[in-house]
Order: C-alpha cells, then structure tokens, then sequence
C-alpha cells in the first residue's frame, strides 16, 4: 500500500493538470490523458509499471466505453437513416480498410497486423465530430446528417472486429476454422442474450429500482455488466463486445437515462485511465526515431481517408463541396482506433515501430481535427469553386425570390410545422419565404408552387437575401433552440425591430429565448395540451365562450398553471428531453419516514429548489392540508423541481437526509 499511494497521487496530480490544461487550450480530454501515460509510461520516466495488472485494469476502460455505445444504439435511429448509415457508411469503412490493408502489405506488414491497422485508421472520432457540428449548429445540415451516418456505421462495424481479433491471435490454428467458430459463438451468444436476457433483464432491474437505493442501483448496473462481459469473454470472445451488448440490453428498458446519468463518472474516469494506458503503449525514443515516417503517415492518412469519403459521397449524387466538407469533418482517427490497437497488442498481432507510428499517427490526426472540422466549409469554398458558386447562386435565388416582397414573413424550416403555418399565410393573403436546408424537401415543395428555397436561416447572409429588413415577422418553426438562439442572436444585431417567434418542445427554455430576443416562445406541448383541455371541455358541456376565456387566460399567464409536468419514460424517449427540465414528482410518505408527524415548514424543502405544489391525504375530509399540516402515513406531496433537486427533496421526506443541497 505504501508504494501504490505515491502512484495513485501522482497519477490524479498528472491527470487534473493536464485535463485543466487541454479543457483550457479547448481540447478533446483524452489527448490529456494520453499525454500522462505517454510522460509517465515505462517508455519515458518510468513511473507508471507497464505490468499485466496495469493492463487488465485499463480493460474496464474499454468496457465502459462500449457500454456507453450499446446504452446509446438506437435501432429506430439506425432504420430512420439506413440509406447513409449502410450505404454511404459501409462503402467508407470497406474501401478504407481494404485499401489500407493493401498499402500496410506493401510496405511488409503481416495480414493480421495490416487488418489491425486498417481497422483502427478507418474509424472516426464521434466525440470530437458530434461536439463540434453540435457547437456550430451542423447536425442538421447535408454534410452534418452524412457524417453522423457514417459514424454510425463505425460504430456497428466495431462489434465484429471485436470478434475477428481475438479469433486472428490464436496460435496454430486454421484462420477459417478460427473465424467461423468465433462467428458462431458470436451469433450463439448475442441470440442467448437478446432472448433470454432481455426477458430476465427488466424483472431484475423493476426489483431493485422499487428499492429507491441508488447504491444498489449502480452496483446492479455494474454486475450486469461485468457479468454480461465476462460471459462473453468466456466464450472465447472479448470483454468489450459483452459490454456493448450489455448496453444493448439496458437500453431497451425504461431505466436506460437514470442508468445513463448514474453511471457516468465511472466511466469517464475509467476511460481517463484506458487513454492513459494506451498513452504507456507510446515509446517516445522510437517515436523520435520514426518522426518522418509519422508525420508522413499522419499527413497520407489524412489526406487518403478525406479523398475515400469525398469519393463516395460524390458517388451518390451529393456535389463536391458537401462531399469535401464530410470528407474533411471524417479524417481523423477515432476512439475507437485506439480500443482496436490496444486489442491487437493484446493479442500480439501489431508491436514494434508499426504499433509506435500507427499509435502515434492517429493521435496526431485526433489533436488537428478539431481545427481541420472547424475550418471545413472555408476549405471545400477554396478547394470547389463550383461550391462557392452554388453558394453563391443560392444567395441570389433567394434574393430574386423575395425582392419584390414587403412586409412578409420570414419562415425558418418549412418542416410540417413551416407547411402548416404557410397554408395559413396562405389563406389570409400574407406573402412568405420559407427557407430550408433540406434539397428533396425544397424541390417538391418548390415544384408545388411554395414559395420555399434552399438556404441556412442560421446565416445572415441567408436572411439578408430572404428580405429580413424589410419582413413583418420571422418566425423559427422547428424545435432546435441552439439554431433558433444563432438566428435571435443574428436579428437583434441587424433586425432589431423585427418581431420574432420561436417554436420549442416544451416550457423549459422559455425565459432563455425570450432574453434572447424572441418575441413569443410556443411550447408544442403546452399548446397541445391547451387544445386537448378545450376539447374535452366542450364536450363535456362547457359553453364555447367560457372554454375560449379559460385558454385566452391561461396564454395571458404565460402557461404558469401548466408549469412542471409528470416525468414519463415516453416523454424522454420520444421528446428527447433533458435531464434539467422541471417537472412535477408525488412522494408517498410511506411506514417510517422521517417526515412523519413533521410539518413541511419544519423540512426546509425549499433548499433543495423545490416547490411544494399540493399536499394530499387520501380519502381524507375535512379543511385541505397546508405546509403546517404535520405529515403522516399515506399523505401524498406534490413537489416541482429539476430531478437532482426532486431526489434530494425526496430523500429528505423519506429517511431523514439533507446531503448534497
């Protein structure tokens, strides 16, 4: 113990300077990490023992990190985008890994060593290239929704590398023999898990989430998975593809987001140290030696898995500034690469200078990225000039499309919220322009008489064009508030006197639009449940008159009777909500809990962020209960809140604890 301290402090001091560092100069965390293992690997001071215990702890690294991507698979997700993610993704992943298996052959590589090498060159970072589209509003642009498809694929596609690897490391065996077996073990076991588990799986977690232990709810999650990986690794298999069908498995339950919370800072530390470890694997005297060989693979590897994507997407059809755009956002290496190194050294299949220079080739192209992704549209206007004409030519058919208009709206997406207001515009003769990044729907819609066009709202280049200074209102008719708040941001600095409305899913970002400078915010939810409420009132026998006053009175105040609502499953799997929105919780006041013959004045709820929206006591009669009513067994409080605040408060009624305010 007394040797193992002195590591384990100087590895956290190492860990936290370097994560502040790199968190400062806004780059990706596990390039900090890598750069710990690599200063204090066997390599370079020593420090760290590069010894089979070390490795095989660094292993649950690589179970969390593939847990984390079964947790998030989404099989709807997947059939919603098949075209790109097994068209556009497949050809990506072949023909990178069969054209740079051949180059590594060439070049005196074995084939098991040269398979490592293409597999792990052939992946992408998600984490970098989903967090940067994210941050400059590009998820849903052409270029953006064809990377993200073909990082799905990568990520399906690392399950069965998973499998070949280990199957490629045995000794003194038949490859085809080894191959089909593991293939077989591998069907017979995901099979097994997808039946049986899935039946023994919500059972087993309804059981212990009924037991509001959160202790017992995280080791639950643990053992599933550790269980789950290690029954495949048994099979001849690997810890990580275990993992990932684990994740799988819980994602299909109704537990999957409180799963994904509570599990989080296990894994991002246990990936810290994975990166760490894969940091140790760097041999810096060899890396200095081969300086011109990394930096030669590291510029090819660029420049060859850019070319790959541009080709491919320019082979279905797409032009070449968004092919060059996906191709550049797609030319790094990725996570993933590093699990299929680390795997292969594993398995003795990749060592010596082809292991150093792949190893260091991909964390390179992983510290450029970012800059290389940021600057992608500049880059394919420079390399495409057709691009900057198109860009261009779009400019002008907006401009030549709503010159002659005056005192229109402006309508940003023309989704079926923007067709259903168009028709409306329609009906009473108030002109519109409608702009939409979406070319199929654009053309049919253009081709039916609408007056769409192409174009991001999102630019004010765009809205220029599209008449915004001389516009009555611009309304935001889809639901993506990092959009809307770029194109508020653009008209309170050049339209100040334009009004704007803004569509959202619920009330959540209300207030921050409206600072932002929306005019009105409307919550689809609110608004549907307004007319649900009217509906049934009317059927009910309510007059017409009395139901319109009850709705107008209800808009005037702003929604606030409506504010908060019962957490479902269906609300987060549908909606895509967050984890910070505020929502309604009843706590039962069961046998024993400490609130008991307590007051909620006494209980100091209120610390917690919470408010008190009722208090109940069933079959109860007599004056209603109030925050001086003393609680007792059966009563029933209704709390508004954010979930951690609810949790808290809930704890606090229940048994008495007042952590974590």
């Amino acid at each position: 113990m007394s040797g193992t301290l002195p590591l384990i402090i100087t590895l956290l001091i190492s860990s936290v300077l370097a994560v502040a560092l790199f968190r400062k100069l806004q780059l990706p965390a596990m390039l900090a990490y890598f750069l710990v293992g690599l200063a204090l690997g066997p390599h370079t001071f020593g420090v760290l023992p590069d010894d089979e215990a070390s490795r095989e702890f660094a292993e649950f690294g690589i179970v969390f990190l593939m847990f984390s991507i079964g947790l998030e698979f989404s099989l709807p997700q997947l059939y919603a985008m098949r075209t790109k993610v097994l068209g556009l993704g497949g050809a990506q992943v072949f023909i990178t890994l069969a054209l740079t298996m051949c180059i590594a052959k060439l070049i005196g590589v074995s084939w098991p060593a040269a398979f490592v090498i293409g597999a792990a060159l052939t992946m992408s970072s998600t984490a970098i290239v989903s967090k940067i589209l994210a941050e400059r509003i590009d998820l849903n642009s052409r270029h953006g929704r064809l990377s993200i498809g073909v990082l799905l694929f990568q990520d399906i596609i690392v399950v069965p590398v998973l499998v070949l690897i280990p199957a490629l490391g045995a000794a003194n065996a038949n490859l085809f023999d080894v191959l089909g077996l593991a293939t077989l073990k591998a069907i017979g076991m995901l099979l097994f898990l997808f039946t049986v588990g899935k039946w023994l799986i919500n059972p087993l977690f309804n059981l212990v989430a009924s037991q509001r232990s959160r202790e017992l709810f995280v080791m639950n999650v643990l053992m599933v998975t550790l269980l789950v990986a290690f029954a495949t690794k048994t099979a001849g298999l690997s810890y990580a593809l275990g993992a990932f069908v684990a994740g799988m498995l819980i994602s299909e339950t109704k537990y999957r987001y409180q799963v994904e919370s509570d599990i989080g800072p296990f894994r991002d530390i246990l990936l810290g140290l994975f990166f760490i470890s894969v940091g140790m694997l760097l041999n810096i005297t060899e890396i200095i030696h081969h300086i011109g060989v990394i930096l030669l693979t590291l510029f090819g590897f660029i420049l060859f898995k850019a070319v790959i994507v541009t080709a491919v997407v320019r082979f279905v059809k797409y032009e070449i500034g968004v092919a060059i755009r996906t191709g550049i956002i797609l030319a790094q290496a990725g996570e993933f690469g590093f699990v299929i190194l680390a795997l292969g050294a594993e398995q003795k299949l990749i060592e010596g200078p082809a292991l150093q220079v792949t190893l260091a080739a991909a964390l390179l192209s992983m510290v450029i990225a970012p800059f290389l992704i940021q600057y992608n549209g500049r880059i394919a206007r420079r390399l495409a000039r057709s691009y900057t004409r198109n860009s261009g030519q779009i400019i002008e058919e907006i401009d030549e499309g709503s010159k002659h208009l005056h005192n229109h709206v402006v309508i940003c997406g023309y989704g079926r919220s923007g067709q259903y207001l168009g028709r409306f515009l329609k009906e009473e003769n108030i002109p519109y322009v409608a702009l939409d990044i979406d070319p199929s729907r654009v053309l049919d819609a253009a081709a039916a008489g609408e007056n769409v066009m192409f174009g991001d709202a999102a630019r004010r280049v765009v809205l220029e064009a599209a008449g915004a200074a001389r516009a009555k209102a611009l309304i935001i008719s889809y639901a993506d508030n990092r959009a809307a708040m770029k194109i508020l941001h653009i008209a309170q600095e050049s339209y100040p006197q334009l009004p704007v409305i803004v569509r959202t899913v619920d009330d959540s970002n209300m207030e921050i639009l409206r600072q932002a400078g929306a005019t009105e915010v409307v919550p689809e939810i609110l608004e549907g449940s307004l007319m649900l409420a009217s509906h049934a009132l009317m059927l009910l026998g309510v007059p017409l008159n009395r139901v319109v006053k009850r709705i107008r009175m209800f808009r005037e105040e702003r929604y606030s009777m409506f504010k908060g609502y019962f957490h479902g499953i269906s609300d987060t799997e549908n909606e895509g909500l967050t984890k910070q929105e505020v929502r309604l919780h009843s706590v039962i006041i069961t046998a024993g809990a400490y609130a008991i013959g307590r007051c909620l004045d006494d209980m100091q709820l209120d610390s917690f962020d919470v408010s008190i929206k009722n208090i109940r006591r069933p079959n109860a009669k007599g004056a209603p209960m109030s925050n001086e009513s003393l609680l007792a067994e059966g009563d029933v409080v209704v709390l508004l809140g954010q979930p951690a605040g609810l949790t808290n408060a809930e704890n606090a009624l229940l048994m008495g604890r007042v952590a974590n305010k």
